[in-house]
């Protein structure tokens, strides 16, 4: 490797060290990495600005516009109080509960739209209750990369491998990624009771006062809410046809937002442009760049070329690397440089002549996917529940969380390389 190689894997690794000890803002150090990378002249601005996954910042910038101007309506406490009276007030069947819808809307929307929406119901849910919502958060966390597995649209790195491959469509997204995404989620149920069955518990009284709450008065501005669900309701539809029509998800979202903007007025826009989780923005930012200089540096292409080497070209040794690779390297790095790597590699193996690359294919969703589910940084939607929960008081530790996450990525990975061994390689 070139020298420039070296200071780019020096200048990650110290940088990440620092994120990882917390003992300065995550953001400001991500900002003085990529900055670095600039400086030493790794990449040069032009290369790193072309490496900031816009789409990604104008889908979170756009939802978050959206949802906040929707919260003013009561909605999300309504739902709260909704979804609480249906289990009656228990907070361990409330925490399952709010984990299955991530799920299923991360599935159908995209992981973070989905978060956007149900993190400010689970403040309001254990704001009520009293309870610790770290364990509602960290499920949630889970929940909405497993949800965002099972198809074309739920996670960017399935975008990415869609688009690259014209016969994976989005329902060859369903057929075959949803059965595992559902076995996995229905695996980490009991593990989710037994890990907090006596960590969330409240008092009768507060259950009882929750259950007795008028849903019918928590909605406090009913016209506005209108125009809220007029212009959620555009967006979603929007995702489900961003493809057809030829637009990326970032377009359809800041579309929707804006036009929300114009419904409700310019005073709605400077509380909802003070909302925006600008920290979060800059430190996907910094990540972006960050990583670029490992990436224009070759050192990413050289690991994954030299792993793909090691197989020999056989199938299943090579989905197996490939589904392990990525799923540890999503877990410390962003997942979606990894994937833009790899795909031009699983491509070329398909030249040398390897004639069955849909195991692959598979192989790299599943672990970009779930690997995010390893560390507070592996996925884009880790990164918004912690920004979100961070400003309401209740910071998630980097290492807190990887002892949560670590192990249950590493059973989803398991888990995944039996069922690509048993579905595609028997």
């Amino acid at each position: 490797m070139e020298v420039q190689a070296y200071w780019a894997i020096g200048i990650f690794l110290v940088i990440y060290a620092l994120i990882i000890s917390e003992k300065i803002h995550r953001t400001i150090i991500a900002m003085l990495g990529g900055g670095l990378m600039l400086v030493f002249g790794i990449v040069d601005q032009e290369t790193a600005l072309h490496h900031i996954d816009f789409n990604t910042l104008g889908l979170l910038i756009g939802m978050m516009i959206i949802v906040s101007i929707t919260a003013e309506t009561g909605l999300f406490k309504y739902i709260a109080v909704w979804a609480a009276k249906k289990v009656k007030g228990e907070p361990i069947r409330i925490l399952i509960a709010l984990a299955l819808i991530t799920a299923t809307g991360s599935a159908f929307l995209d992981n973070v739209t989905t978060v956007l929406l149900i993190v400010p119901v689970t403040f309001s849910i254990t704001r009520q209750l009293q309870v610790n919502p770290l364990p509602f958060l960290f499920t949630q966390i889970i929940a909405a990369n497993v949800g965002g597995t099972a198809t074309l649209i739920g996670d960017p790195p399935n975008i990415m491998i869609g688009s690259a491959v014209e016969e994976l469509t989005f329902m060859a997204f369903i057929e075959n990624l949803a059965p595992i995404a559902g076995i996995i989620m229905l695996s980490y149920i009991p593990i989710f009771v037994f890990m907090f069955r006596n960590q969330i518990k409240t008092t009768p009284e507060l259950k009882m006062s929750l259950l007795q709450l008028d849903t019918s008065q928590l909605i406090t501005d009913h016209k506005l809410l209108r125009k809220c669900l007029i212009m959620l309701g555009l967006t979603i539809i929007g995702f489900f046809l961003h493809q057809s029509l030829h637009l990326e998800s970032a377009t359809v979202a800041l579309v929707g937002a804006f036009l929300l903007l114009l419904m409700t007025g310019e005073h709605t826009m400077e509380e909802a442009f003070t909302r925006i989780e600008w920290t979060t923005i800059f430190f996907f930012v910094g990540l972006f760049v960050l990583v670029s200089g490992l990436v224009e540096t070759g050192v990413i292409a050289e690991l994954a070329a030299r792993a793909i080497e090691w197989t020999g070209g056989d199938v299943l040794a090579t989905s197996m690397l490939i589904l392990w690779l990525s799923a540890i390297a999503s877990a410390f790095l962003d997942n979606i440089p990894f994937v833009a790597t790899m795909i031009p590699m699983i491509q070329e193996m398909g030249h040398m002549g390897v004639s069955n690359l849909e195991p692959l294919w598979w192989s790299l969703a599943l672990g970009a996917c779930l690997g995010g589910n390893g560390t507070l940084i592996g996925a884009s939607a880790n990164l918004i529940v912690a920004g979100l929960s961070g400003k309401e008081g209740h910071p998630i530790r980097f290492t807190a969380y990887l002892k949560f996450g670590f192990p249950l990525m590493l059973l989803s990975i398991l888990l995944s390389s039996v069922y690509i061994y048993c579905r595609y390689l028997i």
